[in-house]
């Protein structure tokens, strides 16, 4: 069961992706005759194999001269990813907040100390969803004036904004998407935030409150949102994002994992990192990640579901769930999720998705079959 909480962090991360290319609507969604006339006009990618896991993965200085926070430039995208939006503030990811997959790993690996397994599934999952596999190319945030023309409708337009992909409900320090703005800071959730770690963390964040935050945000969905959506794979990230803030926003210096409210500010609203950051050291936060999303779930648990109308929260036993079988995300990720955005790719389009398949299943390392739902290739 441990294995299988590393692998469902799948889909939050941190919302990933960022660069200096411009960025391109997503493809996902176009009929057969759509795909014909805008695959030739789309400049393909072979996307290079992942970067491997780097040889330093030791406690080390990020906030460095060759990374400085920036105030953003006009055009720059943030998202509903503080860790993202931070490293591209710092130059870790292109500024732009546009990036190719290799660009996203490297940078949440050197950046924030991020497992090389963990980096690679997130990061292929988001292209698969959000992101131009042609062009190779992600935002992690909304589009920029720069996105260039949109496919035509129902396609989804690029970008980790999207709601119920990566981005989800009940989130910390983000409103739900119900009320019409799902990935600016929001100061009323923060001061909720510091609230909570008074009560509970003695002034500081930590697992403890992490639970009882967690848990108070759900109820607050639950009775506040009519469309309140709870299942795989925001079920798996709300449970993650809870932990990723004590993994990637505490000096790795400190030994007692507790954020303090300026640090956690500077990096939630700011997107920026104290003065004299140090990353972790990535075998903690291996070590760390399962058992701190373990102890939020099982404080309060709760099985998938979503609300039929304020404050009815109906359970959906066909979402995967932490009790059930493990490898049940990826195979309805791929075969629910993917397939119904391109019901039937050809050319380089079914070459760049099988190719991101493969990335994301290798980067797993997990007993799963491979699922291949268009056919081998």
């Amino acid at each position: 069961m441990a294995r299988f909480f590393e692998l469902t962090v799948i889909i939050s991360l941190l919302s990933i992706i960022s660069l200096g290319f411009p960025q391109y609507a997503s493809l996902a969604g176009l009929s057969e005759r759509e795909l014909d006339i805008i695959l030739p006009t789309l400049q393909a990618r072979k996307a290079p194999p992942p970067p491997s896991a780097p040889n330093d993965t030791s406690v080390k200085l990020v906030n460095d001269k060759d990374h400085p926070w920036m105030p953003l430039r006009p055009g720059d995208i943030r998202g509903p990813c503080p860790g993202l939006n931070t490293l591209a503030s710092h130059g870790w990811l292109p500024r732009s907040g546009v990036a190719t997959p290799t660009q996203i790993i490297n940078a949440v690996q050197d950046g924030l100390g991020m497992a090389n397994s963990l980096a690679v599934f997130v990061t292929y999952a988001a292209m698969l969803v959000d992101g131009n596999v042609i062009t190779d190319l992600l935002s992690i945030g909304g589009k920029t004036p720069s996105t260039g023309p949109d496919p035509p409708k129902p396609a989804i337009v690029g970008g980790l904004d999207t709601h119920a992909v990566f981005e989800g409900d009940a989130s910390m320090t983000r409103g739900d998407a119900f009320f019409g703005d799902n990935h600016s800071f929001n100061e009323t959730l923060f001061d909720q935030f510091v609230d909570f770690s008074n009560r509970f963390g003695g002034g500081n964040y930590n697992v403890t409150v992490a639970a009882e935050l967690r848990w108070q945000r759900i109820q607050q969905s639950i009775a506040t949102n009519p469309q309140f959506s709870f299942v795989a794979p925001r079920y798996f990230t709300a449970y993650a994002e809870t932990i990723f803030p004590l993994l990637f926003f505490v000096d790795g210096r400190k030994t007692d994992v507790q954020l303090d409210m300026t640090t956690a500010r500077g990096f939630f609203q700011n997107n920026q990192m104290p003065e004299g950051f140090f990353r972790s050291n990535r075998s903690i936060v291996s070590d760390f990640l399962d058992d701190g999303i373990n102890t939020v779930f099982s404080a309060h648990p709760i099985q998938p579901g979503k609300n039929e109308g304020v404050g009815n929260y109906v359970l959906d036993p066909t979402s995967a769930s932490f009790e059930g079988d493990g490898c049940l995300l990826y195979t309805n990720f791929v075969n629910q999720t993917v397939r119904s955005l391109y019901p039937n790719p050809k050319g380089a389009l079914l070459d760049a998705l099988n190719q991101n398949l493969d990335f994301l299943f290798n980067g797993m390392g997990s007993n799963c079959s491979q699922i291949f739902p268009f056919g081998k290739p």
